[in-house]
């Protein structure tokens, strides 16, 4: 592990999945152990964990304690049918957790027994977590070459090892940008309601030693206009196979202001995040989380009592917005649709 890739928000341990409480940090580094898949289920609905990655990896999880709890039982395949709805069910928009889930079923159907399942679905679970890691690594190679070799880049939400099995998406191109000697300026989105880029990608940053600057998400158009973002890379929770990317709220309204100042616009996010079954955005589900987070800040009553809240998660930025797409297996530019294909087969 490199000096630049220090955290590892999920682990399996003593026969248990264990997960870096996000909520938690900076405070506090405490992780949570999960013996159940409800529990697993309620840690992803609950923001125990987050970042589409790291939610497909943790439902793979799911699933194995699931095989693993069920062991000897005659019905387990309809057990293990329960968790995986339990398990899309937690959060709608990331593909990785459908994903993970559907993987999971089909090594299920491979196997003869709940017990040799068990087995099988553990291990396909430790494999994708060492495999996206490796991804990552791979991902941030190929990212650092594509950016601009100096200058302001601006990221938004949390991309890095906390959205991830480690290493990271977007902040994974931006630490191997860095540790190639990159003469790069960073700059982090707080990202409101939840602070992701606040209090997670700061965290990591600092942890790292990587200077940055962090700035209130309605700050970016203004350090656009003065010049000092040269390049905006952020992560995907769901690509649409025409390129059209969902990502963290407000991540439309950076892409919109990046294309009046010219300024490049990078998607950094693993293959298995793009949905080749869904032809453009526009069928992509966009969670509507409580209002409470809107309402509350660090616990504190925000607004006035009963307020109306609209508290969408994520928002949809059209491909035509997007100067590439980084993955493991390459970086895609415009048209995405033939480019993203090829790289799926």
């Amino acid at each position: 592990m490199s000096p630049a890739d220090q955290i590892r928000p999920i682990r399996w341990q003593n026969e248990a999945l264990e997960l870096l409480d996000q909520r938690r940090l900076p405070a506090e580094e405490c992780y949570l152990r999960l013996e159940e898949p409800e529990a697993v289920a309620t840690a992803i609905a609950d923001m125990v964990v987050r970042g589409a990655p790291a939610i497909g990896i943790t439902a793979a999880f799911g699933m194995a304690l699931t095989a693993r709890r069920v062991a000897g039982e005659v019905d387990w395949r309809e057990s293990l049918n329960r968790s995986a709805d339990l398990l899309r069910r937690a959060r709608p928009t990331a593909v990785n957790l459908g994903w993970a889930v559907e993987q999971q079923l089909h090594n299920a159907g491979l196997c003869d027994d709940a017990t040799t399942a068990g087995e099988q679905l553990l291990h396909w679970a430790l494999d994708l977590l060492a495999q996206d890691i490796r991804d990552n690594q791979r991902m941030g190679a190929l990212g650092a070459e594509v950016l601009p070799p100096e200058g302001g880049i601006l990221t938004h939400c949390n991309t890095g090892s906390l959205a991830t099995g480690g290493f990271g998406t977007a902040l994974g191109v931006i630490r191997a940008g860095i540790a190639a000697g990159r003469n790069w300026r960073i700059y982090a989105d707080e990202t409101r309601p939840w602070l992701q880029g606040a209090r997670l990608t700061a965290w990591e940053l600092q942890k790292d030693g990587i200077p940055f600057s962090l700035n209130v998400d309605g700050a970016a158009g203004h350090l656009m206009a003065r010049g000092e973002i040269q390049a905006v890379i952020v992560g995907a929770d769901r690509i649409a196979a025409n390129g059209d990317t969902a990502n963290k709220i407000g991540t439309y309204t950076l892409a919109v202001l990046a294309r009046h100042h010219q300024i490049p616009f990078f998607v950094a996010a693993p293959l298995s995040t793009v949905d080749f079954a869904m032809s453009d955005g526009s069928g992509i589900v966009i969670e509507e989380r409580p209002a409470a987070e809107v309402r509350q800040c660090g616990g504190r009553e925000m607004t006035p009592a009963g307020v109306s809240v609209r508290n969408p998660a994520f928002d949809v930025t059209p491909a035509a917005l997007i100067a590439a797409i980084i993955t493991e297996k390459g970086v895609v530019r415009p048209p995405f649709l033939e480019g993203l294909a090829a790289l799926g087969k």
